[in-house]
């Protein structure tokens, strides 16, 4: 019985033994075997054939094509990571979105390749991923000092394999993060002409340095004679020729970056006109003209000479408010100017009115009464440039803040809709909200009409969306405009507001 069992499990193992020989095939073909990436293409199949070389990265989407793709565990494209779904893949092909790439930071050894990953293995797949071809939009400072940092600001600025400047190799060099500038010493001698040459793996761009000169603003636009008055732009340097409002200015002392040109006031005529500069580069004009003292000119709208008349106010209710005159500070006096008024305020030779505001509680003041001026509704432009883009034109007038001003803002609304406001506020500065705002003497302001914005329901008045079209700020164009204090804080101001204004305009800046 014994051999019986024996040669019955004898049997048993025999048959089982074979069955585990005849399964051994079929269990190595389940194995998965290692992707192979045969070619990318476009998602969305353009006319003709789509097979894709290679991308500018910019987020669009791709199908991978091959064997072995399902179950990825990672995909690279120039060995940053992609985010894809493996239920949406099949074992030939993938759709996945090319991911962010900072060309920065990536590892050069990983650039123009496709790397998958799969539980079968991975597979590297070259494909050309770099950024678009360079380009440089200008030079920090073309008048550098040997030794001085400078930069080349432009697009794409990464991966660059040679940069010259001037016509003088610059061995050594920085990219920023994102490929707009390129940063370097100027060289001995410092080159002021020729071509600025960067090489990258995209592309070669070449660059004139040039220092055509820029005008974007003029300190005081309605200087009396002797007034210190600075112009600023960039590349005002070698000046040839100097045009104030027709007056040819001959004396003038230009900053060492260029950023600002110096000069005291000539006598000007009654004729406005704009700043004209010309240097060895180019020439730069104001689109706008200076010394715009009467309403007749240039688009004022008040002058305050005229009291209550065509140019002058509705009135005002500032505390201590008035307009100020040569022989006195009359609170209500209209004496017209002989001789040129230097007070507190600075030189002025017109009339013009005064804000006296102590300091104000959380949330005082007003529009319509008791912390301002309302100045008379007049046609701020012509009708037909009512459609021009709102960024186009500009509210501006003269100031003179001889005290110390914090905390309090100085709130601008027209009559056509006062939904809409601008708050001036020259205290808050990129590093501070508590360093006091004073002027030396006159200053002119320039309040862009696309600088007016709606009420923000969390942020509060003025501090909303920006207004969107000239018409929506003024309507036909002829209205009025308050002008006046509060004090937006959740505490008492820090000081009050003492302040004179004078040649309200509206003026063309673009």
């Amino acid at each position: 019985m014994n051999r019986i069992y024996k040669i019955y499990y004898g049997l048993l193992f025999f048959c089982v033994s074979m069955a585990l020989i005849l399964l051994m095939p079929a269990c190595k073909k389940s194995v998965e075997g290692s992707p192979v990436i045969t070619e990318v293409r476009n998602y969305i199949a353009s006319p003709g054939d789509s097979v894709l070389s290679g991308v500018v990265p910019d987020g669009q989407w791709v199908v991978i094509t091959g064997q072995n793709l399902q179950n990825a565990l990672q995909i690279t494209f120039n060995g940053v990571p992609a985010s894809y779904n493996n239920a949406l893949f099949s074992s030939n092909s993938v759709v996945v979105q090319i991911p962010s790439i900072v060309f920065s930071t990536i590892d050069t050894n990983k650039l123009n390749t496709i790397e998958y990953t799969t539980p079968g293995g991975t597979t590297t797949f070259s494909f050309k991923l770099t950024p678009a071809v360079p380009t440089i939009t200008a030079i920090s400072d073309v008048f550098a000092n040997p030794g001085d940092s400078v930069f080349i600001y432009g697009e794409n600025l990464v991966l660059v394999q040679s940069f010259s400047y001037g016509g003088t190799n610059i061995a050594s060099f920085r990219s920023d993060y994102y490929g707009t500038s390129l940063g370097f010493v100027m060289p001995n001698p410092a080159p002021t002409s020729g071509d600025v040459v960067a090489t990258t793996r995209s592309g070669t761009v070449v660059f004139k340095i040039v220092a055509t000169p820029t005008i974007t603003g003029v300190s005081n636009e309605n200087p009396a004679v002797g007034d210190s008055v600075y112009v600023y732009g960039t590349y005002l340097k070698s000046i040839q020729t100097f045009i104030y409002a027709g007056a040819s200015v001959t004396s003038f002392a230009s900053s060492a970056d260029g950023k600002f040109v110096g000069f005291k006031s000539p006598a000007l005529t009654t004729q406005s006109g704009p700043v004209s500069i010309t240097t060895a580069f180019g020439t730069a004009t104001t689109p706008y003209n200076v010394n715009t003292q009467t309403y007749l000119q240039d688009g004022v709208i008040m002058n305050f000479e005229g009291g209550w008349s065509f140019n002058g106010m509705e009135g005002w209710w500032g505390s201590a408010g008035g307009a100020v005159n040569n022989s006195a500070n009359d609170p209500f006096g209209w004496l017209t100017k002989t001789t040129a008024f230097d007070g507190v305020y600075g030189t002025n030779n017109t009339l013009f009115p005064f804000l006296n505001m102590g300091v104000m509680a959380a949330g005082d003041g007003n529009n319509w009464g008791g912390t301002g001026t309302n100045l008379k509704p007049n046609q701020w432009m012509p009708a037909s440039n009512l459609s021009d883009p709102v960024d186009n034109w500009a509210i501006k007038f003269e100031m003179s803040v001889p005290n110390p001003w914090n905390g309090i803002s100085l709130c601008f609304e027209t009559y056509f809709d006062g939904s809409y406001k601008y708050r001036f506020e020259p205290w808050q500065t990129a590093v501070s909200s508590t360093t006091p705002f004073t002027t030396k003497g006159w200053v002119t302001v320039t309040i862009p009409l696309s600088a007016f914005r709606a009420k923000s329901t969390t942020l509060g008045e003025g501090m909303g969306t920006p207004v969107t079209s000239i018409a929506a700020l003024l309507g036909t164009g002829n209205t009025g405009l308050r002008i006046y204090c509060k004090n937006f804080g959740t505490k008492t101001s820090a000081t009050g507001f003492y302040g004179a204004f004078d040649n309200c305009r509206i003026v063309k800046i673009k």
